[in-house]
């Protein structure tokens, strides 16, 4: 049990970046094939769809950044990695919001992405609104990102 916080606040830190990162895998997967679509039979398309594309792609972003603070944090990038049990559960949780929240919100922001793409294969004028709609999903992946940020140097006054 020497290093049993240690190992809570490590598996803290990869949930956060691997959850968020296979939701932004998943979404930008299902929006890259009906971006490929569009530019199948409209290739000057290419660089709308591809913004779109690339939206649900920040949760993995937003993931390996918790996951590096965390880590900061912890001693494992400098320092002594030494914390005990309660503080490595206290990481565990603070990376949570993030964990869970990149996973859905890049998967749900995936499939906005692509009903997004599709408004702009149909009517290109309206890119700019079309963009709205798959931004929104962002702002929870943005929230879970500061509650984790939040949680994470909160956690360096606990007394424990």
């Amino acid at each position: 049990m020497a290093n049993s916080g240690l190992f809570w606040a490590l598996l803290g830190a990869a949930l956060s970046a691997g959850l968020a990162g296979a939701g932004s895998a998943i979404g930008v997967g299902v929006a890259g094939r009906a971006a490929s679509g569009v530019v199948t039979q409209e290739p000057n398309m290419f660089s709308k769809v591809l913004i779109l594309q690339l939206l649900p792609g920040t949760q993995g972003i937003y993931g390996l950044l918790i996951a590096f603070i965390t880590l900061t944090q912890i001693g494992i990038m400098g320092g002594d990695p030494n914390i005990s049990l309660v503080k490595g559960l206290l990481y565990f949780a603070a990376c949570l919001p993030m964990a869970i929240g990149g996973l859905i919100s890049g998967i749900a922001q995936g499939k906005c992405s692509v009903s997004a793409i599709g408004l702009v294969a149909k009517r290109p004028e309206q890119f700019g609104k079309a963009m709205i709609f798959p931004a929104m999903v962002e702002t929870y992946a943005i929230l879970a990102l500061l509650i984790s940020i939040l949680s994470i140097f909160g956690i360096v006054n606990v007394p424990i």
